[in-house]
């Protein structure tokens, strides 16, 4: 199966299933050791058919983490700025909520990188939306522990990549 016909799959997936699956999958992420013990976070401000992460955002921001999220800077580039609450985002690239905080350099620091995509495998192969906006930015931060979020829905048995793919630490489903 392509990338393109996997993605269509998914598309047709996603009718039959309700965001409301978000609690329990992000249950999941909470019990990961990875997540519990990580400093400096960087998450997603997701789109509707994405696990919802504002309750995640919410919960990590009482704890006094430091909680980062991207930001689309051109057709090739995503900046991490720091997310200090709702008041920090604003519609932006691809009609997806962007933080408005200060701008997030020290890569090293992030612990832990939550990352969506259109599908997973067990590998921990991803396929994006088509873009390659995760796929450049991780290089960038190899040394965090990248887990894929998705739906169980969103699970492949095969996630065709491409040498530039960036593979995942851990899926959370």
């Amino acid at each position: 199966m392509t990338k393109q016909e996997l993605r269509q799959l998914i598309r047709q997936r996603k009718q039959l299933h309700s965001v409301d699956e978000s609690v329990v999958v992000t249950a999941r992420l909470r019990r990961d050791p990875h997540y519990t013990h990580a400093r400096t976070l960087l998450l997603y401000s997701a789109l509707p058919d994405e696990v919802q992460t504002q309750p995640l955002l919410d919960e990590l921001l009482s704890q006094g983490k430091t909680i980062l999220l991207p930001r689309v800077v051109s057709d090739t580039d995503m900046e991490l700025r720091r997310y200090t609450g709702p008041q920090d985002l604003q519609p932006g690239a691809y009609h997806i909520m962007e933080p408005t905080g200060q701008l997030f350099t020290d890569y090293k620091q992030i612990d832990i990188a939550v990352i969506p995509g259109m599908a997973f495998d067990r590998e921990g192969h991803r396929l994006g939306r088509g873009k390659g906006y995760y796929d450049r930015f991780l290089t960038l931060i190899p040394d965090a522990y990248k887990i894929g979020m998705c739906f169980p829905w969103q699970m492949a048995d095969n996630v065709p990549c491409a040498p530039h793919d960036i593979k995942m630490d851990a899926v959370i489903f």
